[in-house]
């Protein structure tokens, strides 16, 4: 009986979690951008891993959570205080850089159409949410949020990690304008070397 019932206590605390970080994403998605002219450097995102979830219409689409030393990490946080921000009444002032690309139409493994995104975030912080779930579960809502109101889309929290495919599609290197200070920075990308035009945010 001890142990359903702290089953059910785990089960409770997962819920809350979940709920605490969708409130959290949609705030820190909210923020309207800010447009500046800045100057622009070349980066070379290495792949991370790949995010697997369904559009509202139904159509598969595919993260490519990618790495990058040139992105800046967010402010040192650990599980304790990540609950702790969740539980407060602005989460938002807790800032992830993540650059968010445009999207590009690719074929899964069973030979359909489906449509990509590169997100780019800091080398560093990518590690820890490969050691720690809540930090990979909050980064995801947080991206996907991210990207739904740059792009308009409407994603299924229901996702999952390819186990066998750290990208899908091919990524190239990304000229971006950056800035700290905002907390979303609308930056156009010039040159890539796909020679493919894409937009970015930092969040």
């Amino acid at each position: 009986e001890e142990e359903e019932e702290q089953e059910q206590q785990q089960e409770e605390e997962e819920q809350l979690y979940q709920q605490l970080l969708l409130q959290a994403a949609r705030e820190m998605g909210s923020k309207t951008p800010v447009h500046e002219h800045l100057p622009s450097r070349l980066i070379t995102p290495q792949p991370g891993l790949c995010i697997k979830t369904v559009s509202s219409q139904g159509t598969k689409v595919f993260v490519n959570i990618c790495q990058s030393p040139q992105i800046p990490p967010p402010p040192p946080l650990t599980e304790a205080g990540l609950v702790k921000l969740l539980q407060s009444d602005d989460p938002s002032s807790y800032r992830v850089p993540m650059s968010l690309g445009e999207p590009h139409a690719e074929i899964d493994n069973s030979g359909q159409g489906c449509t990509a995104y590169d997100v780019v975030i800091n080398d560093e912080f990518f590690k820890k949410t490969q050691k720690d779930t809540l930090f990979l579960q909050f980064l995801i809502a947080v991206l996907f949020e991210g990207l739904e109101n740059k792009y308009s889309l409407d994603l299924s929290r229901e996702w999952r990690v390819l186990k066998n495919r750290k990208c899908l599609g091919s990524i190239g290197q990304q000229s971006v304008r950056t800035s700290s200070r905002p907390c979303i920075q609308e930056i156009d990308d010039t040159e890539t070397e796909t020679s493919q035009s894409k937009g970015f945010s930092q969040v």
